[in-house]
């Protein structure tokens, strides 16, 4: 598969031409990777309207990822969601669909998809359920949103459903089951699948776009050989005239106008990497990781059950905290993706090496949690109802506001995003009442002051 963004760089470093343009460094060496980066000059295509190289580039990926269309973003999967998010509001105000424009989610969502919801004015419905028991995890079924939907008239529906999958504890969605019912409402679905690039090179392609969404996100860094920022946001075949020019022009608005041509190299580079075998790479490295997984189970320790790429510790059932877990990994020289109270979250690809695993090994043989194993911690609830919403997610967010310490914070309407991680289940979302179990929560996850919207007298 051809590289043309990159070849086209190489090209250019080559040829020693004067650099009157930006950036600054002129290719001078300062970090080491200047001379490869540019600006848009002559040739170099234009990210937000490509029609030459980034144009082919993207086309490649389209290819590789089976898609309608796929475009990059340079500044990861938070651009992508407001982009996506964008394009369905625009969609549903072209055919007068719905008064009320609000987005049926689960309740884990990226902190750039309430950004999103407080630059467009969309609201958000969130799915509660008994199932969404920790602040990382919001698993919702089929069956959740069609109990939904079937209580509302049309008028009333969603202009999406929106979902978070794979979770950041490694939990995956019944996307198919999910875009079925979808369908049957004639809604689109909406994946932030940040964490989940790699699914569509499994002998089984679990990709959303496979499964019926009509668009999502991929973080390409996250999961696949790409510079921090690298994504992707692809829209399937069958929704591609519907969204492809409004989307472009989402990605134009809500981006910079000078995205990272190192990232968009990188991009480019790992469409020829997933044409050469990643395949059968990817399938070695799950071995690797089910190999791993079985061995630290066998140790009994508590692993939960995970998408392939992902090492979940349920370090709580042992006794002991996440956060204290990951500060012995790192006396091995183990420095994992997350740690709170409850997990410790460690993140795998084909590019991990048997000495990666080998600490893992001798970490399992040498943990507290095996050699004085405590009693459970007990986890409270993220909610025991289902939280009080005063103002609107916009209305909060341009609200006049104030920081206040959270034992102050009961009553009092959050203005800014609470979570201890993205993607998370947020303690508060904007416009919510902060009630007493929020604030618990609040100082469990070691968040000590929180954004309020400022009270008149």
């Amino acid at each position: 598969m051809d590289t043309p963004i990159y070849d086209f760089i190489e090209e250019y470093k080559a040829s020693g031409i004067s650099r009157f343009h930006m950036p600054g460094h002129k290719g001078k060496k300062f970090l080491g990777c200047e001379n490869s980066d540019i600006t848009e000059i002559e040739g170099a295509d234009v990210l937000c309207m490509a029609d030459g190289i980034i144009a082919r580039s993207q086309h490649n990926a389209s290819r590789l990822f089976c898609t309608g269309e796929t475009l990059y973003s340079a500044e990861g999967s938070s651009l992508c969601i407001k982009a996506m998010l964008m394009a369905v509001l625009m969609e549903s105000r072209r055919h007068s669909i719905s008064k009320y424009e609000y987005i049926l989610s689960s309740r884990n969502i990226h902190r750039s998809m309430a950004d999103a919801c407080a630059l467009t004015g969309i609201e958000i419905e969130f799915i509660i359920n008994s199932r969404s028991s920790n602040i990382c995890e919001s698993i919702i079924t089929p069956q959740d949103i069609e109990s939904f939907l079937i209580t509302k008239e049309k008028k009333d529906y969603p202009i999406a459903v929106y979902i978070t999958s794979p979770g950041y504890l490694g939990g995956i969605a019944d996307i198919k089951g999910i875009s079925g019912i979808c369908e049957k409402y004639n809604l689109p679905l909406l994946v932030d699948n940040a964490h989940g690039a790699y699914l569509a090179f499994l002998e089984d392609s679990l990709h959303p776009i496979k499964l019926g969404a009509a668009m999502c996100c991929d973080s390409a860094h996250k999961t696949l050989p790409v510079l921090t920022g690298g994504a992707y946001l692809h829209i399937s075949t069958r929704y591609k005239e519907r969204y492809l020019e409004v989307v472009k022009r989402g990605l134009a608005i809500f981006g910079s106008t000078s995205p990272s041509y190192l990232i968009l190299q990188s991009l480019d580079l790992c469409n020829k990497y997933l044409s050469e075998s990643y395949n059968k790479k990817l399938a070695a490295c799950i071995s690797d990781v089910n190999r791993i997984k079985k061995y630290m189970q066998d140790k009994k320790i508590p692993v939960k059950d995970t998408e392939p790429l992902k090492i979940v510790i349920d370090t709580a059932s042992a006794g002991y905290t996440g956060t204290s877990t990951s500060i012995e990994m790192r006396k091995y020289g183990i420095e994992c993706e997350y740690a709170d109270i409850q997990y410790v979250v460690l993140m795998v690809t084909p590019e991990n090496n048997q000495q990666d695993f080998d600490r893992i090994k001798k970490w399992v043989c040498n943990t507290n949690i095996l050699k004085h194993r405590k009693p459970d911690i007990e986890i409270p609830q993220v909610y025991t109802s289902v939280p009080e919403r005063r103002f609107k997610i916009r209305e909060a967010v341009f609200a006049p506001t104030e920081i206040i310490d959270v034992k102050d914070s009961p009553g009092r309407i959050c203005a800014a995003e609470t979570v201890s991680c993205p993607p998370a289940v947020p303690i508060a979302v904007c416009g919510e009442v902060i009630d007493e179990n929020m604030a618990k929560l609040f100082e469990i996850y070691n968040i000590q002051k929180v954004c309020v919207v400022k009270q008149t007298t």
